[in-house]
Order: structure tokens, then C-alpha cells, then sequence
């Protein structure tokens, strides 16, 4: 990609395409007057219940000065920024915007523009070693793009704090090429000049850009010869979805069926393998499915090839990631955040096989309690905002008992009761 061509367009993006005062789109989307977008009024929610003050102008510091260049150092994102910076910080400084930069923690690790746009931004406290966590800062651009994991624009009335209502923002995660972990956001902010399609587009681009240097310095790195080779890497997605996305080598990407989506979880829960009648038992609710069974990992075996899916007994022949067992380290761990933040839904939750069911019961139940334990309200406010915890009435009367009788949430909680005990009666 030529980089000097995309700063050029990043500078046509901003400085020719002036945002109107009623018809502005974000993310595509029109904004009405008196609109919020979906996400937008979620943000806006989670922020209220971690009880950020719409009034505080700065947003906190969590990286000290001394902290910082070693921080930034050892980070991955260390390796890509000379390119980011030279792909967009530039032109941010010739439209009088500023680059950003932020690890997964929402914490800003390079913030780049002018010596003037610079100075405007420390009264918000848009500077390096600050943290921009919708919880810490309320509704921004890297906060929600670090939430969803996707590229979002938030544009100045749609932030929470007052102090930032003057700026727009465009932000875009960046993941880890082999794994899918989130490393951090790239983000651009300035005046309504950001609030356009085409900087969004630019933004994505650039990170996208990003997450393909980091590939190819695995590649390069991994092209160098080594006494020993452990295998094929394989990368499982299954939180939240009907079928498995199976990632090989961060080369090759596959969705499988429903009930081998269901063979591939039980596998790669099981190292050490299963036999048959193991496996039978845990994917058929009936007995004597044993033949079906043979029959489903035949086809599996065409699909992955002999070196991944190995018999007697039944299991993978690959170094296995999944987004599940990163949820449980986070559990056992401690980090109730990161679990809630990473956990996009039970396991293959329209699958009746016994073993799927016991897997995505222990880890929903453990990952409820869990949050019933912290006793954070924005943490109770993520779990019934969502779609499985919409219901919740233990969750939503733990969450009233957090925020105490003077948050501004207390109604909305209280309404919320209100329904279930009438659904309930």
C-alpha cells in the first residue's frame, strides 16, 4: 500500500468533507436531532453505572510518566507505530487532529498532532498514560472500539462527559493476527471534519495495515529454521455462535457444521483424547449413535486431514486456542473485566449434546457468579444489557443494591424489576 497516498486521501477525507449541522452520517447511520444509535445509548449506560461524572473534565491517568516508555516498550503495537505514524500522524497534524494509539486496557500509549491541537486536547485529558475505558471516561471512540472490538465514530453530543462534546472521534481495534487478541485502538480525533465515512474507512485501513506487518514479521520470524516444530496452531471461536470458526496457522479460515462444531469443543477440551463410546456419549442425547458418529468424523477428517484429527483415541493433532478457554483463564485468574468484556455469548447455544451443554452451563453460571461476587454496578449494567441477561431478576436486584438509593440509574433499574415482576406474576 503506499502510504504516502493514504495520508493524502486521510487529509481530503478531513479537510474536504465538512460535516452539516443535522444530516450528519456515522457509521453510515443517519443522526437525527434527537436520536442515539444503539450502542451509543449502551456506552452511555455502562458509564453511568461505573458512576463517571458527566462533569469531570479529564479522564484519569493510569500509565504514569515513569511507567510509560517501558509500557510502551515491550508493547507489540511498538513494532507498527513508526508505520500508523507515518500513515496518519502526519496528516492528523496538518488537519489539526490527533492520532492516538491505546493498549487493551484503553490506556493511551502514543498520542500524535500539533503542538496547538495538542494543548486542546490535555484540557479533556486526551494525553499519553491516560486511560479512556468507557467506565474510567465515558462514552469515546477508543473506549466503545475497545468494548465492541469493531471500528466505531462517536461524534460530539454522543459523548458522556460535557468536556468532550466539542470533539468527534474515529476508532478501530487491532488484533493480534494468530490469536484474534485485542492489542489495542487506533483512533483519530479532531472537530466535526472526523465525523465522516471516509475517515472511518481510512482509520480501518490503517489498522488493518497494522495487523498485516505484524503477520508478516511472524511469518519472516517463523520461516527461520528450528530444531523441533510443534505443530500446526489451531484457533477455535465458539462463544456466542451456532457454528465454529476454525482459524489454521492465522492462514486458513473455516466455519464448520453444527454437529461438528460440537466434536471440535469436546476434542479440544479433551487433550489427552476420547475414545468412541466417550465421544458418543457426550454428542448424542440417545444410545447407539456410534455408527452416525464414525461417520461425522470421517467427514471431519476429510475437511482437517489426518494430521489434525488423529484416533484411538479420538483427538487433535495441533496446538488448540479458543475463545472459551481464554474466558476461563480470565475467570481463574481473577480478571472479571476482561472475561465480561471477551464473552460474546454461551457456547453454541442452540446445541442439545450432553457434553456441549455441561461446557457452556459451567462457564455461563461461572462467569454470572462471578459478576454477582464483584458487587460492581457497571459490571451488573454489561450482564442485563445484554440478550442472556436481559432477564435476570437476581442480577438486576443485586445491581440496585450497588448503585444505592441516589444514582441516576436507580429508576431505570427499579423499572426494570418493575417488568419482571409483572412477567413473573
Amino acid at each position: 500500500m503506499n502510504h504516502g497516498a493514504t495520508s493524502s486521501n486521510l487529509r481530503r477525507a478531513m479537510v474536504g468533507n465538512r460535516a452539516g449541522s443535522g444530516g450528519v452520517s456515522v457509521n453510515n447511520e443517519p443522526m437525527g436531532r434527537d436520536g442515539m444509535r444503539a450502542e451509543v445509548a449502551d456506552s452511555w449506560h455502562l458509564s453511568a453505572a461505573a458512576g463517571v461524572d458527566v462533569e469531570s473534565v479529564e479522564a484519569p491517568i493510569t500509565l504514569a510518566e515513569s511507567d510509560l516508555r517501558d509500557h510502551r516498550a515491550a508493547h507489540p503495537l511498538a513494532q507498527v507505530f513508526p508505520l500508523l505514524d507515518d500513515v496518519l500522524g502526519q496528516a492528523a497534524r496538518d488537519c489539526g487532529a490527533v492520532m492516538a494509539v491505546s493498549d487493551a486496557a484503553g490506556q493511551l500509549l502514543w498520542v500524535c498532532g500539533s503542538p496547538s491541537t495538542l494543548r486542546q486536547a490535555e484540557k479533556i485529558g486526551f494525553v499519553e498514560g491516560s486511560n479512556w475505558d468507557e467506565r474510567l471516561a465515558g462514552t469515546n471512540a477508543p473506549g466503545l472500539a475497545l468494548r465492541l472490538g469493531q471500528p466505531v465514530q462517536v461524534r460530539r453530543s454522543e459523548h458522556f462527559r460535557h468536556s468532550v462534546q466539542q470533539w468527534s472521534c474515529a476508532a478501530s481495534p487491532i488484533h493480534d493476527p494468530t490469536s484474534s487478541t485485542l492489542l489495542g485502538v487506533l483512533d483519530i480525533t479532531g472537530n466535526d471534519d472526523i465525523a465522516v465515512p471516509q475517515t472511518m474507512a481510512m482509520v480501518r485501513a490503517a489498522a488493518r495495515m497494522a495487523e498485516a506487518e505484524l503477520a508478516r514479521e511472524l511469518l519472516t520470524r517463523a520461516a527461520q529454521p528450528v530444531e523441533s516444530k510443534a505443530g500446526p496452531q489451531v484457533v477455535v471461536e465458539l462463544l456466542g455462535r451456532h457454528e465454529a470458526l476454525l482459524t489454521i496457522d492465522a492462514r486458513h479460515s473455516l466455519r464448520l457444521s453444527p454437529r461438528h462444531s460440537e466434536i471440535l469443543l469436546l476434542l479440544a477440551s479433551a487433550p489427552h483424547g476420547l475414545s468412541g463410546d466417550e465421544l458418543a456419549v457426550l454428542v448424542y442425547e440417545d444410545d447407539g449413535a456410534s455408527s452416525t458418529l464414525r461417520a461425522e468424523l470421517n467427514r471431519l477428517r476429510n475437511l482437517l486431514g489426518d494430521d489434525l484429527l488423529a484416533s484411538r483415541p479420538y483427538r487433535l493433532g495441533a496446538r488448540v486456542a479458543g475463545d472459551w478457554l481464554a474466558l476461563e483463564a480470565q475467570l481463574a485468574a481473577g480478571d472479571v473485566r476482561r472475561a465480561l468484556r471477551d464473552y460474546r455469548g454461551p457456547i453454541l447455544p442452540r446445541s442439545t449434546a450432553p457434553g456441549v451443554v455441561r461446557l457452556r452451563d459451567q462457564l455461563h453460571h461461572s462467569l454470572r457468579a462471578t459478576v454477582l461476587a464483584s458487587k460492581e454496578p457497571d459490571l451488573m449494567s454489561t450482564w442485563t444489557r445484554s440478550r442472556w441477561g436481559a432477564d435476570d431478576y437476581d442480577m438486576w436486584v443485586a445491581q440496585r443494591d450497588a448503585l444505592g438509593a441516589v444514582s441516576p440509574m436507580r429508576s431505570l433499574v427499579d423499572g426494570q424489576l418493575a417488568r419482571l415482576d409483572r412477567d413473573l406474576a
